[in-house]
């Protein structure tokens, strides 16, 4: 790591301890995620054995269920952990997924401008008008429900934003001195996009893939709610939100817990996003 890049890192999180609301955001989110890691490990319980004699029990510390149990006796503590283990999973990767798509695609777009500019910005716009839910529901009816549509779903709609986003600040760094002097010296477009516009870039597309993560994870509570997504044993939050709004009144806890855990990660990753935009960008403050 040179000397530039080191110091930049450092200034960055230089002004990130120094927002209060990030660092509890982020204290917060990695108390989750440690903890959707380790409670399934050490759990006497697991997430898919039904217990007949335990059906809606409330929260309680007898017996090491402190979340209660849900309509088939499962611990729920267990079972909000796995179900942040898989949100956060597919928000990581679908993010991950977007955000290399989008990145290639806006980038050759802005870079190369003319007739291919045109062409990939309106193929850009016919996805757009592509509704969310009746795609989905095709993926569903040609290729059967699977944990991998999930991905595949989100992702093929998720990286339009990202793509315009890119496209746009690469027009801009397209008239800079450094990439007229690539230029001249006959770097091709795949090498100057990969050295010299993607560096430039990774700024603006860490801070949207951040705020990316959050939006593709209510995506993904989304589709479980209408029972699209993720399919029973395992769950995620949207699964469990699903499945708590029956027992809203009865049972209020089976709904609160896991929609309580949902809305600190999005808030956190929000949070994280904003804070994480100032410090690359401290003239936007």
């Amino acid at each position: 790591m040179n000397a530039p890049a080191r110091g930049q890192r450092t200034s960055v999180w230089r002004i990130l301890r120094a927002q209060p609301l990030t660092m509890a955001a982020l204290a917060m989110l990695s108390f989750i995620v440690a903890a959707a890691i380790l409670v399934p490990l050490l759990s006497p319980y697991d997430y898919a054995t039904p217990q007949w004699t335990r059906i809606f029990t409330p929260p309680t510390l007898r017996g090491g269920q402190v979340f209660g149990t849900d309509g088939l006796g499962r611990d729920l503590l267990v079972r909000v952990m796995w179900g942040c283990r898989v949100s956060l999973s597919v928000g990581a990767a679908a993010s991950l997924v977007s955000v290399c798509i989008g990145v290639l695609w806006g980038a050759t777009a802005g870079y190369r401008g003319g007739k291919l500019d045109a062409w990939m910005m309106r193929t850009v716009d016919v996805l757009y008008s592509v509704p969310f839910i009746p795609f989905v529901i095709v993926l569903t009816v040609v290729f059967g429900r699977h944990f991998l549509l999930v991905f595949v779903a989100i992702g093929a709609v998720s990286w339009l934003d990202v793509a315009r986003v890119v496209r746009g600040q690469t027009k801009s760094l397209a008239q800079r001195e450094f990439i007229e002097a690539a230029r001249v010296l006959g770097v091709r477009t795949p090498a100057m996009i990969w050295r010299h516009l993607v560096p430039n870039l990774l700024g603006l597309v860490s801070v949207y893939a951040t705020l990316t993560v959050p939006a593709i994870i209510l995506f993904e509570a989304l589709l479980s709610f209408l029972g699209l997504g993720v399919q029973a044993p395992l769950a995620s939050l949207g699964t469990l939100v699903a499945d708590g709004a029956g027992e809203m009144q009865a049972n209020p806890y089976v709904l609160l817990i896991p929609a309580t855990f949902l809305a600190l990660i999005i808030l956190c990753l929000n949070q994280l996003g904003d804070g994480l935009r100032d410090a690359l960008d401290p003239r936007g403050r």
